[in-house]
Parts: C-alpha cells; structure tokens; sequence
C-alpha cells in the first residue's frame, strides 16, 4: 500500500519525504520491522518508541511516524509527525488491514466483571445461528472455529486489527470483543467501527494503572461517547454507573435489568448447581449458569442478540444449549460429596457475587470453604477486601498466592491478612504454597460443602519472578479428589 493512501485518515503535523513509497508492513515494535516497513514510534508505560527510530531504520523502515522528529532526519526516509501516536497507530493500522471492522458486525463488551462471559457467549450464540464469528477475549481469540492464543484483554493496534483482518478475509459475519480500560486510555481500539457496545458493570480495579475510581469511570465512558450515530449501547440498569455510561453517547441506548423496567427485563425463577430457570421479557428459560451474575450476562446477551437483528425466540433457544466459560464458575463434583467450584473472581465484587450464588443454592445447608489470593504487583487497595469479603461470605478462608509477579507471596498474603478482624481470623488461616491450600480446603470439606478456589480460573499458569510456572486450579482439583 502507498504511504499516501495510508495517512488519508490522519492528519499529520508535518510530512518530511516522499508519500508515494510502497509500504510493505507497519509495526510498533522495532524488532518486528522489515525491509518497507513503516514504524510508528508510540510511548509505552515502559518505554517510549521514539528511541528506537534508528534501530527501526537500520532494520529496514523507509517512513517513521512519530510525535517528536529526531534530530538527526536521515536521507531517503519519510517522516510523519503527528499531534498524537497512540490515536494515529489505530487508524493508520486499519487502513493497512483493509479496515476491516466495515466488513463485519464488530461489538465490544466492556465492563469490570462479565466481560469475557458476555463476549464469549455472543460469539457461541452467533455460531450457533450459523454465522462466521470472530472472538478477541482474555482467554483465547477465535477466528471462527480457530483459536488464536492471546496475551492481553486487548492486543495492541497492530495484532488487534492484524487479527480482525484475517476475521474480514474469512469471511467472518460478526465478531465480539472484550474491550478494557487500558485499550480504551491507550487508543487501542482508534479506527475501529463498532456496531455496539455492551456495559456490564463498574467496580474497584486496575487502579494500579488508573490511580483512581473516577479515571477508570472515565476510560470505560470514553468507549461509548465515541460510538458513531448508527450503533447501539446496551447497558445494564442496575449498575449505578448504568446511565452515566451512556449520557453522551451519540449512540442508541437500550437497557437490561432484573430490578427494574428496561428493554430486556429478566428475572430468576429458580437456582441449583445444574443451572438455573429465568425469565427473559416473559419467557421461560433453562440455562446451564448459576448464580445472578450470570443471570446479568446471559440477559446482556440476549438483548444484544436482538439489537442486531435476531429473533427472541430463537435467541431463547440458542442461550439453553450454551455452557459456562471455562474458569467462570467451573463445577467440579467430589466422590465424597462436597462440590468444588473455579473462578476468574479476582476483585472483591466478582467474589462477593460468586459467593452470593453459591449461598443461594445451599440456602444454608452446607459450609463454603474459600481459597483465594492477590496477584503480585497490581492494585494493592482491593488486597483487604478481598479477604474480609471471603471472610464475610465463607465459613473458612484460606488466604494463598495467586500470581505473585515480582513481589513476595508472603508480603500478598500480609496485605490481605489486614483487612480481617479478631473473628475474621478465628476461621482464616494462610498457606502460601497454592497446591496445599487446595489440598488443605478438601481435606477439610464434608460432604454438601463448597469450595470456592478463586483469582485465577482459566489460566493454567502462576507467574513468579517473572517465569510462568505450570499451575491449573481446575486441573490440581480433580488430582487431590481422585
């Protein structure tokens, strides 16, 4: 493609060079770049791309796009000085893959918890209606019936519309995409055209990166403000950051609830470990989900399904054959008779509402057992209420590593230890190794318990110093209980 034609949804400060060069690849990593490539030097919260411009030249680039000229402006090279990086990258990303959000229904899911879930299951519920569908979410991206490995909620502007490229040249009707607050503050997704957008709910996280509620309020905001005239925003009612979500949104709003009159009303009939009977605007339905989390998910879902153009009743049916996500509330039943339950919850909310639903399916005929920890080097406020929400909710707690990251498991552990009182702690005890703190939480199970082992769910790792060592919650589980 010609520089010129890739810069036509730009507008550049100053072009220095010649704009009618073939340009055989783009990249924002100079390691990448190859012989016509043109390299778009962004600043990263580790590193600033600026100072890698010679290196991407001597690899072969012949155009650099930047925010500040190098003082040294070597010949044969084109250089385009743009006001913002991270907004120029997107656009210019997409314009190099065909932009290929045109060619397809693209909606994005954004919220703290539900996303993957919510995101996921559209894109089963689609396939199911037969349609070529594209997934980008945090435990793996599909192209149709291909998975993708994936290494962030959402990847860089490069990979992302790379990946949505080779959606559109599939064939790919729709594709579903858990959109995060870092890719939203990063102009991740700039260039992108989305159908919809899908708020599921906004509690404390990733204030390590934000610093503060508000500006992470704001970053997820940023996502529906900027979506076009045509599209649709679907939020949830029930979330008190519902509508402020939407206030600016030139998009058209629509709403779920199970509390209040919304477009997609729904409300739950009746909860086992089996699943659970709802009702969806006055329609029965049996799913295979627990708890009213999921009820929120599934009615995300089913309103989105509708908002592009599927009918209700094949939408009901299409949500009764569905299954949980892996590591979202993953049931494992013991020979002995308690029953073990995986989950991703890794912030107070999600554990508070994991915990809600399994107490409402025990209706005080057994204990819960709760194995959790905090990963390393994150938000260390959420590390106390954590632990005293799973001490609220839990007759046992057993406080553990999770991904400690860089920092001591034990320092975590300490962290989380804090926020628990004289009778919190009667029923807490703390075992670093995570292997023999599942271990420790079946041993102490009877028969009709539960035990909730949290924080890490479908991820088959633990990171410790920088190396991922194999570690599968689900996987470890199924040892012990054999």
């Amino acid at each position: 493609m010609k520089l010129s034609d890739l810069l036509k949804t730009i507008q550049p400060v100053q072009v220095i060079g010649n704009t009618s060069m073939e340009i055989t690849g783009v990249n924002i990593d100079s390691r990448l770049i190859g012989t016509g490539h043109l390299f778009m030097a962004m600043r990263g919260t580790q590193t600033d791309g600026h100072a890698y411009i010679p290196a991407a030249i001597d690899k072969g680039a012949v155009a650099v796009l930047c925010e500040e000229l190098p003082e040294e402006l070597r010949t044969g090279i084109t250089y385009i000085q743009v006001k913002d990086s991270e907004d120029a990258v997107g656009k210019v990303a997409t314009t190099f893959y065909g932009d290929p959000t045109s060619k397809m229904e693209l909606v994005g899911v954004t919220g703290t918890n539900g996303k993957t879930t919510t995101a996921t299951l559209l894109y089963n519920t689609f396939r199911y209606f037969g349609y070529k569908v594209g997934l980008v979410s945090t435990v793996c991206n599909y192209i149709d019936d291909q998975p993708v490995p994936t290494e962030h909620t959402t990847p860089d502007p490069i990979t992302l519309n790379r990946l949505l490229g080779k959606m559109a040249d599939s064939g790919c009707k729709y594709a579903f995409m858990e959109v995060s607050s870092h890719s939203i503050a990063q102009k991740r997704i700039s260039g992108l055209k989305f159908a919809g957008g899908v708020f599921t709910n906004l509690t404390r996280d990733h204030l390590d990166y934000h610093k503060t509620v508000e500006n992470y309020l704001k970053a997820k905001k940023k996502f529906f403000d900027e979506l076009p005239k045509g599209a649709f925003s679907l939020t949830n009612l029930d979330d008190k950051n519902g509508l402020v979500m939407t206030q600016n949104s030139r998009s058209k709003i629509y709403t779920y609830s199970l509390r209040s009159l919304s477009d997609f009303k729904g409300k739950i009939l009746e909860s086992h470990f089996e699943g659970m009977l709802l009702d969806f605007n006055n329609h029965e339905l049996a799913v295979r989900f627990i708890g009213k989390f999921n009820a929120y998910n599934l009615l995300a879902v089913f309103g989105t399904a509708i908002l592009l153009g599927k009918k209700e009743e094949d939408v009901l049916v299409a949500l009764s054959t569905l299954h949980p996500v892996t590591g979202r509330f993953d049931t494992i039943r013991s020979p002995k008779g308690f029953t073990a339950i995986v989950d991703y919850a890794h912030t107070p909310d999600a554990l508070v509402n994991v915990l809600n639903a399994i107490h409402g399916v025990l209706e005080g005929k057994g204990k819960v057992i709760t194995v959790v920890g905090a990963g390393g080097n994150r938000d260390k406020g959420k590390r106390p209420i954590m632990a005293k929400e799973s001490a609220r909710l839990s007759d046992r707690v057993i406080i553990t590593s999770d991904n400690p990251r860089f920092e001591e498991p034990q320092d975590i552990i300490n962290d989380m230890l804090a926020g628990l009182d004289k009778d919190d702690m009667q029923k807490t005890i703390s075992i670093t190794d995570r292997r023999e703190a599942i271990k420790t939480a079946c041993m102490l199970a009877q028969p009709g318990d539960v035990i909730l082992v949290a924080g890490k769910g479908h991820e088959n790792y633990q990171e410790i110093k920088g190396v991922k060592h194999h570690f599968d919650d689900k996987e470890i589980l199924n040892e012990i209980m054999c």
